[in-house]
């Protein structure tokens, strides 16, 4: 069983950074591959990145390729996601997940909460 919180969101202009965290609590974090989701209002949960268990393989939807990092510290059992040059498309719900494989579909084990991002234009 994993745990996962979300932290980091908040209320930015465009072209803003902005990093969020998801701390992970429970048995073999670092056997996970972790993956970040958002959902606007309105809108499906879409795949937004991903990251393999020894952070060796990552995954990005072309909507934040070059200005999005996934990486991850399995000592903190921490997963973060760089966000710079921020748009107003990005907003949403920005959800953690933790699952078996790096994909790109919500085929994840563990989900956390969710940290609201909004950015104002």
């Amino acid at each position: 069983q994993v745990q996962l919180v979300e932290s980091g969101g908040g209320l930015v202009q465009a072209g803003d950074s902005l990093r969020l965290s998801c701390a992970a609590s429970g048995r073999s974090f670092s056997s996970y591959a972790m993956g970040w989701f958002r959902q606007a209002p309105g809108r499906e949960r879409e795949f937004v990145a991903a990251i393999s268990w020894g952070g060796g393989v990552t995954a990005y939807a072309d909507s934040v390729k070059g200005r999005f990092t996934i990486s991850r510290d399995n000592a903190k059992k921490t997963v973060y996601l760089q966000m710079n040059r921020l748009k107003s498309e990005d907003t949403g719900v920005y959800t953690c997940a933790a699952g078996r494989t790096v994909v790109t579909t919500p085929n994840y084990d563990y989900w956390g909460q969710g940290t609201q991002v909004t950015v104002s234009s």
